[in-house]
């Protein structure tokens, strides 16, 4: 008899999973999670990121253990799994989520998938536009399939075969013990992200159109779903239609359907990596990456330890490094020093900065990257003046001094402004001349007529057809 394979990558939850339900309809089916240590190594992964996730795979193996079935951990490669399905089944189906992801993982699964070809369906995720791709209707099929029916719960197994693969709670006590440093990262699981999600419809979105560009303010008044998103312990689809039976009867709408356009606008930029890969490693407008050639190991490590000598700056990637996430709005800013004040090729930065966030969502993070970096071509360049930021956001400098309690007696207006001598460490770079630089560099390369007519093609492949009003920072 055929047994249904369902393999298991970032869409960790038992509700509306396409694999999960329909690998299961035969019921003779087993789940194989593939932890290849390789890949939580490579481009931008990380250990606080892999805590996440095993914390949604264990909900997730609770949840099938009810249904006679259970996650079996298969360590090793795409490769490895290959020979190890063919070594130990005639007979067999392979159901798997896509999953825009970065190289590592994308060559090894193409390989996977054109060696069985016909014998494995990959579902769809996201809303993304797999195959014939239209941006021109991205929008309204992104909005069909967000409205289209959640899929159920699968099946339960009738299989009882000895899989010679180790369990889940095998797995975890060997690999929980690389995460005693990881104690402020948020914890996965369906439950986790319903409880999130509940909190933050009925209370914590108040003032969420405002306080999500506040450090301060944003831990609590975000929603904090996006890890849920990235590592699948609720899917957007679900939140998109609770949001959608809800808002009618709840307060603070405006503020919902502020969040509501994010989820529209999430699936937007993962679509961009889908569509072109390459832009992992390249510039969306090639003739960037000519911009930035050389880089400075010694500034790249001062930034990312947050020892840059400007407090706020500093204040966030202590941040950062600590919890595992931060605000968008200091996202872009951390970004924006990086790549027009110390003039760092993004390619260099990115994938440390990607490191630190537990909801590393590589088309968001690579696409948001870039954009900070002035290189898609068809977004104005956006330089965040620290000082402001830090005015604006920690008026007090209370929230600065939390971080770095050797500021505690220091009056903020030294603070925002860096004016601070032998009081703090000193400053890597020199604001107004390096930001001058940056506009000018940045600026001279777009004025040419080649530059223009290679900016068009990219918008024709990646821009946004949904209108939007434009802000300012």
């Amino acid at each position: 008899m055929m047994i249904d394979i369902i393999i298991l990558n970032r869409n960790l939850r038992l509700l509306d999973n396409a694999a999960l339900f329909y690998g299961s309809l035969r019921s003779n089916y087993i789940v194989v999670y593939l932890y290849d240590e390789k890949y939580w190594n490579a481009n931008g992964k990380s250990l606080r990121q892999l805590k996440f996730s095993n914390d949604c795979l264990e909900e997730l193996n609770e949840n099938l253990l009810k249904i006679n079935s259970e996650i079996n951990i298969f360590e090793g490669t795409f490769n490895e799994l290959q020979r190890w399905i063919e070594k130990n089944f005639n007979d067999f189906f392979i159901h798997i989520n896509h999953c825009t992801d970065i190289k590592y993982f994308r060559d090894g699964f193409e390989r996977f998938k054109k060696h069985f070809d016909k014998r494995l369906r990959i579902y769809d995720d996201f809303g993304l536009q797999l195959n014939n791709f239209d941006r021109d209707a991205w929008s309204k099929n992104w909005n069909h399939i967000m409205q289209s029916d959640l899929i159920g719960a699968p099946k339960a197994s009738n299989n009882d075969l000895e899989i010679n693969l180790t369990k889940f709670n095998s797995y975890k006590n060997k690999i929980n013990k690389n995460f005693g440093e990881l104690k402020n990262i948020q914890k996965g699981g369906t439950k986790v992200a319903a409880e999130l999600l509940e909190s933050f419809m009925h209370q914590r979105c108040q003032g969420y159109r405002t306080k999500m560009s506040s450090p301060v303010l944003s831990e609590d008044s975000c929603s904090r779903l996006s890890p849920h998103f990235t590592y699948g312990s609720v899917s957007i689809r679900q939140v998109y239609q609770k949001l959608n039976e809800l808002l009618p009867t709840l307060r603070n709408q405006k503020d919902l359907y502020s969040f509501k356009k994010r989820l529209y606008w999430h699936c937007h930029f993962v679509q961009k990596l889908h569509t072109e890969p390459d832009l992992e490693f390249h510039s969306m407008h090639r003739m960037c990456d000519e911009l930035r050639i050389e880089h400075d190991e010694e500034l790249i490590d001062k930034w990312i330890k947050g020892e840059t000598g400007f407090p706020f700056l500093d204040a966030c990637m202590k941040f950062l490094n600590k919890n595992g996430w931060i605000n968008f709005r200091m996202r872009a800013m951390i970004m924006s020093f990086a790549s027009y004040n110390m003039w760092q090729p993004w390619q260099k930065t990115s994938p440390l900065l990607a490191k630190l966030f537990t909801d590393y969502e590589p088309g968001i993070h690579i696409s948001q990257v870039q954009m900070q970096s002035g290189v898609t071509g068809i977004n104005l360049p956006r330089i965040y003046s620290v000082a402001k930021q830090s005015i604006d956001q920690d008026p007090s400098a209370d929230w600065i001094k939390s971080l770095i309690p050797q500021l505690d007696n220091i009056n903020p207006k030294l603070i925002h402004n860096a004016e601070l001598n032998e009081s703090y460490i000193p400053k890597i770079v020199d604001l107004k001349s390096s930001t001058k630089f940056a506009r000018d560099q940045i600026w001279g390369i777009r004025k040419s007529k080649i530059f223009k007519d290679e900016a068009k093609k990219v918008f024709l492949k990646h821009g946004s057809r949904r209108k939007r009003k434009v802000k300012t920072n």
